[in-house]
């Protein structure tokens, strides 16, 4: 463990399970970026008066605010306006789209709620990818994002960008692939490279993937097992069709689009199981994760057609 880290050993290197544990309560997005000092909560509104006022409309319409910084830079951009950024990731095809607006009262946010792209922003064909780095929130973020954001940017550039808090500290280093929301934890330089190259090529590795943001945990659960079942890493190959929940046990039907055998069905069940940190005694913090019970493909159903008199 890091100087300054609290966090349990083995969280930041990938030992400790990330597996859906990406923040459920995002679908939309609004990234603002700013480049001044980020304060430790955003609802705090402790900052600029219109990127308060874009964070608070944002907040009251469900949408997840993000400030956002070119990896290194701590200045403030030349041109005038703010520069905004906004990802609808729900959906099967979701999108990302950017502009520089005049104030908070040019971004139609209500075009975003409803699916629709905003008459003051204009859609990427590329992904972008944000790192955490907000070290008011948790200092780990920094010490080890900070160097990721540095080196993806190297590598993407324009495509990379700092962000504020995105969920799940102890997972640091974070990565989340917008528009679709996929979220990785505990990454190195080399591994976030390679997740970013997967997405861009419309795929996702599971190794340190945390999940796809706005899908509850136990769903996120369900759809690493199927995954990993099938070998399919295709973003849309995976989609979960129907799911219950009995005490903390969920039984889900899951699609899984598959080159050789196209859809495929699986009932998959997930609990949630305790993971213990190899800390030893000193450490008494217990992570949460999900273990499968059971997978089973369904046979489809064949129904026979009475012959015509």
């Amino acid at each position: 463990m890091a100087k300054g880290c609290d966090h349990p050993f083995g969280c930041h290197t990938g030992e400790v399970p990330t597996l859906a544990s990406a923040t459920v309560g995002a679908r939309l997005w609004l990234l603002v970026e700013y480049p001044g000092p980020w304060p430790s909560h955003l609802e705090s509104f402790e900052l600029a008066e219109e990127i308060s006022e874009l964070v608070r409309r944002a907040l009251e319409r469900g949408i997840r605010p993000q400030l956002i910084r070119r990896p290194g830079r701590r200045t403030r951009p030349r041109e005038q306006g703010i520069r905004v950024l906004l990802a609808y990731a729900a959906g099967e095809r979701p999108w990302l789209a950017s502009g520089i607006v005049a104030g908070p009262e040019d971004l139609d946010l209500d075009a975003l709620v409803a699916g629709v792209v905003p008459g003051s922003c204009i859609l990427e064909d590329e992904p972008v990818f944000l790192v955490c780095t907000h070290a008011k929130r948790n200092v780990c973020c920094a010490r080890i994002g900070l160097p990721l954001a540095r080196s993806l940017a190297e590598n993407l550039p324009d495509r990379v960008w700092e962000t504020s808090h995105v969920g799940g500290d102890r997972y640091a280093a974070n990565l989340v692939c917008l528009p679709h929301g996929i979220f990785y934890g505990s990454m190195s330089q080399a591994a976030a490279l390679a997740a970013a190259n997967a997405y861009r090529s419309g795929e996702v590795i599971l190794d340190r993937y945390r999940g796809r943001a706005g899908i509850p945990e136990p769903l996120q659960a369900v759809e690493h097992f199927a995954r990993a079942h099938t070998g399919e890493c295709s973003v849309g190959a995976v989609a979960v069709e129907s799911s219950r929940t009995d005490g903390d046990v969920t039984e889900a039907i899951v699609r899984v689009r598959t080159k050789r055998h196209g859809d495929v069905r699986f009932q998959v069940v997930v609990e949630p199981s305790a993971f213990t940190t190899p800390c030893g005694t000193a450490c008494a913090e217990t992570i949460m994760t999900y273990r499968l019970v059971s997978l089973d493909r369904l046979t489809p159903v064949r129904y026979a057609t009475p012959a015509l008199a």
